[in-house]
Order: C-alpha cells, then sequence, then structure tokens
C-alpha cells in the first residue's frame, strides 16, 4: 500500500472522507450515527463478510473485504477501526503503515502492551491516533467538566460513575472481551481521569453474580484513591432490565452534580449524537495535524487509553480472573 496524503483532508464537497473498518454490531451503531454529519461522510466499509457488505451496499455506501481496494477505490481521510479489540493492533498497524489517520474504538488493545504497540505503530507512521471514548462528547459531561475546571464546586471529595446494560453480550463476545472492567470499566476510568484530572493511585474491588464459566462477574463494585484527594466509585453491570443506564455524581464542598446523562428512554439519541461529534472532531484533529499542529482538543489519546487500561488490569487482576 502507498503511503497517502491528508493535507487537505476533504472530498470534493468539503466533506471529510471516512472510511469504516468493521461493520458489526459497533460499527453499524457508528454507521447510523455519522450518517446525519454536515462534515465527515462514511466514504467506503472494509469488512470480511459478504453478508455485511452485501447490507452495507444496499444502504449506499460501497464496501469492500480488504483495506488494499478501499484505499485503491479513492482517497480516504481517516479511518475508523470497529472490529474485535483482538484485531485492534493487526489492524491498526495496517492502517497507519498507508498513512491514514486513526480513530480507534476502545480499548484500543486488550493489555497494556497492545495499546502500546497500536501507539507506536501511529508514531513511527507519523499519522494521528484518537481512542474512541464518545463520554468526552456528551454535552452534559462536558458542562461538568468546566464547573470542575472553573471550581464551582469547590474541592472534589467523591465522583461515583454508573454503567449498567440492558443485558450482558454474547458469551462468544465476553469470552474475548477481556472481561467486565476493560469492556466495560474502562469507559468509566476515563470519564474520571478526565473530569477530575486526577490519576488513579489505588483500587478496591468486589464483585458478584458469575456470569459464565470463565467467571466474568455480572456485576462489579470498585472504588478508588485519586492522586488529588477525591475518591472514585464506579458500578458496573450488565443487567438492567429497563434498557442502558449510564450516570455520574460529583461530591464538591460548594455543591453537589448528579447527571443520568444516558437513560434508557433517550439513550440512543445520546448516544449517536456523541459518536457524531466524536467523529468531526476526528476530523478537525486530522486537519490539524495536517497543518502541523499534533493536537486532540477534545478527543482521547493513546495515552489517555493506556492510562484508563492500566486500572482496568489492575482491577482485573483483584477479581481472580486472568485474561490473555
Amino acid at each position: 500500500m502507498g503511503t497517502l496524503g491528508h493535507n487537505d483532508a476533504a472530498g470534493p464537497d468539503g466533506m471529510f472522507q471516512l472510511g469504516l473498518i468493521g461493520a458489526g454490531r459497533m460499527g453499524r451503531t457508528h454507521l447510523q450515527a455519522i450518517s446525519g454529519s454536515q462534515t465527515v461522510r462514511v466514504a467506503g466499509v472494509v469488512d470480511s463478510d459478504p453478508g455485511t457488505r452485501a447490507a452495507v451496499v444496499a444502504g449506499g455506501i460501497p464496501a469492500y473485504p480488504s483495506l488494499d481496494e478501499l484505499v485503491a477505490a479513492g482517497q480516504i481521510d481517516g479511518a475508523l477501526i470497529a472490529v474485535p479489540t483482538t484485531r485492534h493492533v493487526a489492524v491498526l498497524e495496517n492502517v497507519a503503515a498507508a498513512g491514514i489517520p486513526v480513530l480507534c474504538e476502545k480499548p484500543c488493545g486488550l493489555t497494556a502492551a497492545e495499546t502500546s504497540q497500536c501507539a507506536s505503530a501511529a508514531s513511527r507512521a507519523g499519522v494521528l491516533l484518537q481512542v474512541a471514548y464518545w463520554r468526552r462528547f456528551v454535552p452534559d459531561l462536558v458542562e461538568l467538566r468546566h464547573q470542575l475546571q472553573a471550581g464551582e464546586l469547590g474541592d472534589i471529595l467523591a465522583v461515583n460513575c454508573y454503567q449498567w446494560d440492558a443485558a450482558p453480550p454474547s458469551a462468544e463476545f465476553r469470552g474475548t472481551s477481556g472481561g467486565i472492567f476493560i469492556d466495560m470499566g474502562v469507559h468509566e476510568f476515563d470519564q474520571v481521569r478526565w473530569l477530575t484530572g486526577q490519576e488513579f493511585k489505588a483500587v478496591h474491588v468486589a464483585s458478584s453474580g458469575n456470569g459464565n464459566s470463565d467467571s466474568d462477574p455480572d456485576c462489579a463494585q470498585l472504588v478508588a484513591e485519586l492522586d488529588g484527594g477525591t475518591t472514585a466509585m464506579v458500578s458496573l453491570g450488565r443487567w438492567h432490565p429497563a434498557g442502558d443506564s449510564c450516570k455520574v455524581e460529583v461530591f464538591g464542598t460548594k455543591g453537589t452534580v448528579s447527571s443520568w446523562f444516558l437513560d434508557p428512554v433517550h439513550g440512543d439519541a445520546v448516544f449517536h449524537h456523541a459518536l457524531q461529534s466524536q467523529a468531526e472532531e476526528f476530523a478537525a484533529a486530522v486537519r490539524r495535524h495536517g497543518t502541523g499542529v499534533a493536537r486532540l482538543a477534545a478527543g482521547s489519546s493513546a495515552d489517555d487509553a493506556l492510562a484508563a487500561l492500566k486500572v482496568a488490569t489492575a482491577a482485573t487482576a483483584k477479581t481472580g480472573r486472568q485474561w490473555p
């Protein structure tokens, strides 16, 4: 594959041309969310499954069995990697080697070593790498972060986060996901770091309800000490029949804020809006990178992803579950 140039980072009509690598459940969710954007277009999809490609083509988007064919079909300004996490490293290395900036689904590898490998591949190729932690693009959370940065809540005593899914994923997915802290918890760990500007010092874990023979728990609670003197609590669960639910509470010496930013009724709209905003910020970051400004203004970097994954790995070890 030849190296592509991305200085202009726009199609003939000014739209950012995004290639989607992987059109499974998450890939299709991204596809739906980005379809409403006025600045980013999914210009082509790569998926190995013929049936999946046929469905994408029926929706009016070209689909290809390989990255080589997507690249050969025309310039792609960036790629969104939404393949299973076990394939992140191999796919990201190929995309970066082609000179294509990358927006990679979290957690960007199952281990700290894999995340570092992804970061190194992007660095060697000189391309931008952003990791898809969509919470950073939820308006309620952005506003909460501004409040914390401005000191409106005073000294932050505690940050409590809750993520409960409507139902567990398939056994096949759970077997390769890394477990509840790596699959789900990394969102909360990144969110806590982003909101507070503090790092995790120590974690304490309790879990219950074995979801399968590999003992990936259905419920896990984590309490952490942060290096700025704040405590964090993270509640994760795979059974919330009313629907997916995400909340955050912040307790400060000057006030308290509670946000149920993703609820069972309006959750899809919030999620899709955040994914669209994330893709648009990635496009803007690629344009900045093309002018020599290598900066992510809002998105999660590889270093951020690595920090979240290290917390998840430490928490997983405390459950006694060993993942590859």
